[in-house]
């Protein structure tokens, strides 16, 4: 099956996941997608995750281990939303001084900008503008 926005598709399983109340998602992985799973981690957004061999030869899978808090039966996700931002039809990109704030601070956004895939607050900090992945809460 080919998918037209891989980042989109992996926001969308991830959010999926979380209303069905799972503890692990997988998903077909790339370097943006495991950069992006790595600040998730980084954020506290999921416990952890790990690449690893396909069905096929050469296929990677990513598994996303997600974080929820509570006991079993009032346990609350820890992610509560995610957005994608830029999209294939539409790219949105920002400079150093415009980086979106999420809901003032307690989301993050995600950029990709020329020193790798980081968060708006590491980009703020580093003085460099990009295109805008996604907001995460």
């Amino acid at each position: 099956m080919s998918v037209s926005d891989p980042i989109a598709d992996m926001l969308t399983r991830i959010r999926n996941a979380v209303m069905a109340g799972q503890t692990v998602t997988a998903m077909p992985s790339s370097k943006i997608k495991v950069d992006i799973a790595k600040i998730l981690k980084t954020e506290g957004f999921v416990n952890d995750f790990e690449v690893v061999d396909g069905d096929r030869p050469g296929q990677k899978v990513l598994h996303v281990r997600l974080k929820y808090i509570g006991e079993r039966r009032d346990r609350r996700p820890v992610l509560t939303g995610l957005k994608r931002v830029s999209k294939p039809g539409r790219r949105i990109y920002t400079g150093k001084q415009d980086i979106p704030w999420v809901l003032s601070g307690m989301g993050i956004a995600i950029l990709s900008t020329s020193k790798g895939v980081m968060t708006g607050r590491e980009a703020r900090k580093m003085g460099v503008g990009g295109e805008v992945v996604c907001k995460v809460w």
